[in-house]
C-alpha cells in the first residue's frame, strides 16, 4: 500500500492521476452531451431522457459520488503540479517561450480549470438544486435560459470547457504513454475536434431552448 501512495505522490504520479480522472471526464461530457442533445428531438423526448435518469437514481447517485471522487483528485493534483512548476521556477519574470509545443490552451489550463470549477458550481446550482418537484427539465431549461446573462455565461463557459478539453484530452494520451510519432498528429486533431463538439453542442442549447420556447 505504502509503494501505492509514494507513487502517486510522485510528480509522474499526479500527471498519471490528473490523465485518468481528465479522461473520465471526458467520457462523462461526451454522454451528458449525447443526452441533452435529445432536446432536438423536442421537449417531450429531452423530458423523457430526464425520467429515465430518475428512473435509475441509485446509479446516478453512484456515479456523482465517482465524478465528485474523481473532481477532488483532479482539483487537488493539479493545483498542486501548478503550484510545484510556480516555485520551481528559478526566474518568475522571465519572457515565456512557445518552445516544446506551448500553446495558448495549455498555458491556460490552471485558469480554464478553475473557472470550470466556478462555472459548474453556478450551473449545478442553477438546475440540479433549483428543480422543483412538479417542474419538467424543458421548463427548468426554458426559464433559466430565458435571462439572456445566464446564456452568456452559458455560452462563455462552455468555450472555456471546449478549450480544456482540447488541450487536456491530448495531453492525457501522451501522459499515459498512448503516443506514436505516426499517430500523435491525428490524435491532437480528434481533440480539438471533440473541444469543438463539446463547445458547439453544449452551447448551442440555450438559443435552440429559447426558440423552442
Amino acid at each position: 500500500m505504502l509503494w501505492v501512495l509514494r507513487a502517486f505522490s510522485s510528480s509522474v504520479g499526479k500527471k498519471f492521476l490528473m490523465a485518468a480522472t481528465g479522461l473520465g471526464f471526458c467520457s462523462f461530457l461526451a454522454a451528458h452531451l449525447a443526452g441533452n442533445l435529445t432536446v432536438y428531438w423536442g421537449f417531450d423526448a429531452f423530458n423523457s431522457y430526464a425520467e429515465h435518469l430518475h428512473a435509475l437514481d441509485p446509479l446516478v447517485k453512484f456515479a456523482e459520488l465517482g465524478l465528485l471522487t474523481m473532481a477532488l483528485i483532479h482539483i487537488a493534483t493539479g493545483l498542486t503540479l501548478f503550484y510545484q512548476n510556480w516555485t520551481s521556477r528559478p526566474v518568475r519574470c522571465q519572457v515565456k517561450r512557445a518552445a516544446g509545443g506551448r500553446t495558448l490552451f495549455s498555458a491556460t489550463m490552471p485558469y480554464t480549470g478553475l473557472l470550470i470549477l466556478a462555472f459548474v458550481a453556478l450551473h449545478l446550482i442553477t438546475f440540479k438544486f433549483a428543480k422543483g418537484a412538479e417542474e419538467t427539465v424543458s421548463q427548468l431549461a426554458s426559464s433559466v435560459f430565458a435571462n439572456p446573462l445566464y446564456v452568456g455565461i452559458y455560452t462563455v463557459g462552455m468555450l472555456v470547457v471546449g478549450s480544456h478539453v482540447a488541450h487536456g484530452l491530448w495531453s492525457a494520451f501522451q501522459t499515459l504513454g498512448l503516443s506514436h510519432p505516426k499517430y500523435t498528429p491525428a490524435v491532437e486533431k480528434l481533440s480539438l475536434l471533440f473541444g469543438l463538439v463539446v463547445a458547439l453542442g453544449f452551447g448551442s442549447l440555450p438559443f435552440f431552448i429559447v426558440l423552442m420556447s
